[in-house]
């Protein structure tokens, strides 16, 4: 048995059982008073290995520090606590399958609800891994708690073997990364690093420098409310021409369900209101900048021709930055990736780099000027009931992390 196996199979199920779900509709940092569970549980922890400088920012990060016994680079090690809110994750019951024997996989809490090997081929790669699932009605939070439990343990076992030699390392756990609001304008300095990895990726040998470019889209439509008894010339319902735009929009094209490998997309992810006024959100991805304000003036020019048909309504459309994809500066300087490649041939584990279609913290991160590469942890299925983690991947994740360290460090 690998000597982390054990410590990772339990802080993945102790943190996933933690309810600490993001939420886009509340201000603040984090969004939601349960992630402080989750974060005041990392300073515990960090404090009780012996981590130094143990901080919880204004903003909700956790920031620790893990001595340098070399000379080297100030590397940052990263997860987030928050878990996704497109679905339940509130009760969650992790469940620990040992030794997967390669068949379907059932869930207590669903009957009708299975996991099968011939339709998701990577799990049918892990018989015999030990797999953590949640019990099928929630989502399990692998993502990113998963990277949580990577990032502790590589701590706890560098913290205790200070005959590893390595430079000094900056660990953070940071709140509301599914929202897009994990990375505040304040942590780049408070984190101090020359480069940083977040462990938030998917397939055992994931090394990602380049991710979506996002932005985040809301729409307004404000009608004429009347009683519909005299509404007639008068009443503007703002779910009708809600409902135009939507359908107005790329159906069989540039939508998730119709796009992958570089293709990008307009999502609709939520729809909400009454017939006085709806408001529309949607999430733009591109890989390109060009290809992302494309689909923006795709999304208003819409708009602007729903509104000319109905004079009376108002139809706004706000389009915000959420982040931007990391190869446009980690192209300039390939440190960490090249780091992180070296690490994993030291392993034996085959390198897997594609452009991900998604983004983390450290595309925020590589855009604010701290280069932060996203590693894997083994998750998959994220956001969902299906959601499950190999301890198995997550046992050389963690030995990733050390070997990183290792290879950081100067002679001398």
């Amino acid at each position: 048995m690998h000597p982390f196996h054990d410590e990772l199979k339990t802080r993945l199920v102790r943190y996933c059982a933690i309810d600490s779900q993001s939420d886009m509709d509340r201000p603040g940092s984090p969004s939601t008073a349960c992630q402080h569970d989750m974060l005041d549980l990392m300073v515990t922890e960090l404090s009780g290995m012996g981590a130094q400088d143990v901080t919880k920012t204004p903003y909700g990060t956790v920031i620790a520090t893990i001595p340098g016994t070399a000379p080297g680079p100030t590397i940052g090690f990263l997860a987030h606590v928050d878990t996704a809110p497109q679905f339940n994750a509130t009760g969650v019951k992790p469940r620990v399958i040992e030794g997967y024997n390669g068949g379907v996989i059932t869930y207590p809490d669903d009957p009708d609800l299975v996991l099968d090997p011939v339709a998701f081929p990577y799990l049918a790669g892990k018989v015999g891994d030990d797999i953590v699932t949640a019990s099928g009605l929630t989502l399990l939070g692998a993502d990113d708690k998963a990277g949580v439990a990577i990032v502790m343990t590589a701590a706890r076992h560098l913290l205790e073997n200070p005959q590893i030699k390595r430079p000094t390392i900056r660990v953070a756990f940071t709140p509301d990364e599914e929202i897009g609001r994990g990375v505040d304008p304040k942590l780049p300095a408070d984190l101090g690093v020359d480069f940083a990895y977040t462990f938030d990726g998917g397939d055992l040998g994931e090394v990602t420098y380049e991710t979506f470019s996002a932005d985040f889209a809301v729409v307004t439509v404000t009608g004429v409310s009347i009683h519909p008894g005299w509404a007639k010339g008068k009443l503007v319902n703002a779910i009708h021409l809600a409902s135009k735009i939507i359908d107005t929009l790329p159906q069989v094209t540039m939508t998730p369900e119709t796009t992958d490998g570089i293709e990008g997309f307009i999502h609709a992810v939520d729809m909400r209101g009454n017939a006085d006024q709806m408001e529309l959100r949607f999430i733009l991805r591109d890989f390109e900048r060009e290809g992302l304000e494309a689909k923006g003036a795709l999304l208003r020019q819409v708009c602007d021709t729903i509104a000319a048909t109905e004079p009376r309504a108002e139809i706004t459309c706000t389009i915000t930055p959420q982040y931007r994809n990391m190869r446009y500066w980690l192209e300039d300087d390939m440190t960490p990736v090249t780091l992180a490649r070296e690490a994993l041939a030291d392993l034996n584990i085959p390198e897997i780099s594609a452009p991900v279609r998604g983004g983390t913290d450290g595309s925020r991160l590589t855009e604010m000027g701290v280069p932060c590469p996203n590693l894997f942890t083994g998750m998959q299925n994220v956001h969902g009931p299906l959601e499950w983690v190999s301890v198995q991947d997550m046992t050389k994740a963690t030995d990733l992390c050390v070997r990183i360290a290792e290879r950081a460090a100067h002679p001398g």
